[in-house]
């Protein structure tokens, strides 16, 4: 399946891309996650368990056995606070 992939923030800035088209097998948020956090040290510390990032699928916000399905959106970001 092919996910398109959106970074924000400071993980665009600290894992060196803004959006990507990736080719994977995985079902759900925390396994892409995984897949992810293999890519080398900068992935597995921006994406670590530890750290505070948000996910969304298609525009709503996901957790982690939220599904994944050909041709989704994925946004991965830090949150966002106002003033």
């Amino acid at each position: 399946m092919t996910l398109n992939l959106l970074y924000f923030a400071r993980l665009r800035e600290a894992l060196g891309v803004e959006s990507e088209r990736l080719d994977c097998e995985a079902a759900t948020v925390d396994e892409l996650l995984a897949l992810l956090r293999q890519r080398g040290p900068s992935w597995a510390r921006e994406l670590a368990a530890d750290r505070v990032f948000r996910v969304a699928v298609n525009q709503q916000m996901a957790r982690a056995d939220t599904p994944l399905a050909d041709g989704d959106e994925v946004a991965v970001f830090p949150p966002v606070t106002g003033g």
